[in-house]
């Protein structure tokens, strides 16, 4: 998962700063709502991260029906 540099605006239960990412370089930016567990975003960096993504039973109904974990990073750049 390619995370970018910058938070965006976005739209979810009510406006939000959301990261964008994108599963490999040549894909368009998706919104995140959500966050990655053990993932620290710091401003001003494209991040490339590996992570994992669980089912989670039962989410509440504003809730994202995955669960995402940080299973490491794979480089930091500048941007």
């Amino acid at each position: 998962m390619i995370v970018g540099p910058q938070l965006v605006d976005c739209e979810g239960v009510s406006p939000m700063k959301c990261m964008q990412v994108k599963a490999k370089e040549s894909d368009n930016w998706e919104y995140f709502y959500g966050n990655i567990q053990g993932f620290n975003y710091e401003s001003g960096y494209e991040y490339v991260i590996k992570v994992k993504v669980e089912e989670v039973k039962n989410p509440p109904a504003d809730g994202s029906s995955q669960q995402y974990t940080l299973i490491t990073q794979v480089s930091k750049t500048k941007k």
